[in-house]
């Protein structure tokens, strides 16, 4: 029988801070691999196979030590959600190879908003004038980041621009599936379907890698590992409107390791689009946070 977590929101904080340094960690090798760095580009489908492959092995080691109790899972909703997860992953791999690590990192945070947006058919919800004007100060920076100049205009920030709107989905799902399981069983089951999705996208592409590639791979893999444990952790101990501005700090940690790894520095473009794109963002968290200090008072 599952037991939800006790709430404690300055351990769930901490677990989130902790869990974008390795996430942040997940694009820097995703952007080594995807270019000329460790050897020849593999394809981003093999990045992510990668990512799914050595996760599991390391998700199912801990579980075939620590034994958690499982129960049956809900395979509808867990497969849509793996379905989105990886779709977003792959995206999000395949844009670092071509635009800054912190470009792709900024426009990934407009899942939140995407998600508040399909919230309203896919799951009834209401949208008032305070989330539409959250929504709408992201979608600006995130114009801004897309450079839309003949000179400096950047297809690829369109990758990184669909990989939030699938990571958008799979937060729906993922609303769907919180309380229900133990997130022990989320990751198992999730980096199981994933394995089996992204084994079968990159037979046509599949190249050997070389010893470099293959650490990092696997440096891709247990890192998402750690990142998904600390964040499904965090978000069963205090609410996701609290612990979602924590998860912001990906951002710096993508233009520290982009500058260390590659020698990136955010232009001011990259600077004004990531401040606005975030206000957006923190301006969601807080009205979600402030309307459920107002339910909890009545």
């Amino acid at each position: 029988m599952f037991e939800p977590k006790a709430q404690n929101p300055a351990l769930a904080a901490l677990l989130i801070f902790i869990a974008s340094a390795f996430i942040a960690g997940t694009t820097l090798f995703a952007k080594a691999l995807g270019t000329e760095t460790l050897g020849p580009p593999l394809s981003p489908f093999q990045i992510s196979h990668g990512r799914f492959l050595f996760a599991f092995m390391a998700i199912a080691t801990a579980v075939a030590v620590m034994r958690p109790p499982l129960s049956r899972p809900h395979w509808r909703l867990h497969i849509g959600r793996t379905l989105f997860g990886w779709g977003g992953v792959t995206l999000m791999f395949a844009s670092v190879a071509f635009i800054p690590m912190s470009d792709a990192t900024a426009i990934s945070f407009l899942n939140p908003v995407f998600a508040m947006v399909l919230a309203i058919p896919l799951l009834g919800e209401r949208v008032g004038r305070w989330r539409w004007s959250a929504a709408g100060i992201a979608l600006i920076g995130a114009v801004i980041l897309l450079r839309p100049t003949p000179d400096s205009f950047q297809p690829a920030a369109f990758l990184a621009l669909g990989a939030a709107v699938i990571m958008g989905l799979e937060l729906i799902i993922i609303k769907k599936l919180s309380g229900r399981e133990s997130p022990f069983q989320i990751l198992l089951v999730n980096n199981a379907l994933g394995l089996g999705i992204a084994t079968l996208a990159v037979l046509p592409v599949w190249q050997m890698p070389t010893l470099h590639q293959w650490m990092a791979l696997v440096g891709i893999g247990l890192l998402m590992a750690c990142a998904q444990a600390c964040f499904v952790n965090a978000m069963a101990r205090a609410d996701a409107s609290f612990v979602a501005p924590f998860s912001y700090a990906t951002l710096i940690f993508a233009a520290l390791y982009d500058f260390a790894g590659f020698d990136v520095i955010p232009d001011a473009i990259s600077l004004s689009g990531a401040v606005i794109i975030l206000s957006g963002a923190l301006l969601l968290a807080w009205r979600e946070g402030y309307n459920k200090s107002l339910i909890s008072k009545t």
